[in-house]
């Protein structure tokens, strides 16, 4: 069942009117919403969100946030955007459990296939590097993982590991980096303990609420544009809702990622996000070294901006 738009509660079309510019995805159809609350004004903004596109953990986030900051401002302003933390029930900083800190600037992040990749941008001078290894051979992982831990040795970049939690405790890589379903299978305390630093993958507001109970080092926040390195189980969040992400995330380091190129990088870069992770932009180039010079260029000049 659907709820005609013109059924919505006043502040819900209120709330629509000011902001699907921004934020607003394509919707097949008003679903029908379940409600965790009564509040009337709770109610409205969750459907609001639903309209715009919203999924329903998101919109059921949204909407207790639109309550607590009206609740915390004593007035309803629908041009308002709830990005305050305590509205969202975040813990306050700092942390005592947090993870060890990164840089807040992580600069162009090249996310890359092997550990011969990521020698090779390390010594092109890209300051961060993932090693995307795809294997379900664990000693086949366990090499490619100490050669990316040695292929950095001598240079400044810092090298997180996707995924492979253990082998990158074994080889004491600089970081590990995690998706949403992966926290509920590492040992998020002894990768901690072991002094890792940890950025998690986030795609939408739960997402990020979720990742920030662990107080991880970075939060991804994506996919930004759309892309078919990988399938997404959302669409392409935009740039109107990475903005709103990254107010929301402000304490944190944070990285922008998802079809990110030189063209696009102007629309990331005025989010806020101090770091912009790429894959084809640099191993589909023909010069991939001069496309990663190329990109710092382009983010330096955009930061100082800024």
């Amino acid at each position: 069942m659907n709820t005609p738009m013109n059924a919505l509660a006043p502040e819900a079309q209120a709330i629509i009117a000011a902001h699907q510019a921004t934020f607003a995805l394509p919707v097949e159809g008003l679903p029908e919403p379940v409600f965790s609350s009564d509040d009337p004004l709770y109610r409205a903004a969750k459907q609001a969100c639903l309209a715009m596109g919203f999924v329903e953990i998101d919109a059921e986030c949204l909407g207790r946030a639109w309550l607590a900051m009206v609740r915390r401002t004593g007035r309803f302003d629908a041009q308002a955007w709830p990005d305050e933390p305590v509205d969202f029930g975040m813990r306050p900083r700092p942390r005592s459990d947090a993870f060890p800190p990164c840089p807040k600037a992580l600069g162009l992040y090249a996310v890359l296939p092997d550990a011969a990749w990521v020698g090779r941008m390390a010594r092109a001078g890209v300051p961060t590097v993932q090693l995307r290894f795809k294997s379900d051979d664990a000693s086949a992982i366990r090499r490619e993982v100490q050669a990316a831990v040695a292929a950095v040795r001598g240079t400044e970049a810092l090298l997180f590991i996707n995924d492979h939690w253990r082998a990158a405790l074994e080889a004491g890589a600089y970081g590990v980096h995690l998706g949403q379903e992966d926290m509920d299978v590492a040992d998020l305390a002894t990768i901690r303990a072991a002094g890792l630093r940890l950025g998690l993958s986030s795609h939408g507001y739960a997402e990020m609420l979720r990742a920030d109970r662990v107080s991880p080092s970075y939060i991804a926040m994506g996919a930004v544009f759309p892309t078919t390195l990988k399938r997404m189980a959302t669409a392409p969040q935009g740039t109107g809702r990475l903005h709103a992400y990254a107010r929301l995330m402000r304490d944190y380091p944070l990285v922008a990622i998802g079809g990110i190129d030189g063209e696009k990088m102007p629309q990331v870069i005025s989010s806020g996000v101090g770091s912009v992770a790429v894959v084809r932009a640099i191993t589909g180039a023909d010069n991939p070294e001069a496309a990663a010079a190329q990109l710092q260029l382009q983010m330096q000049a955009l930061h100082t901006r800024c």
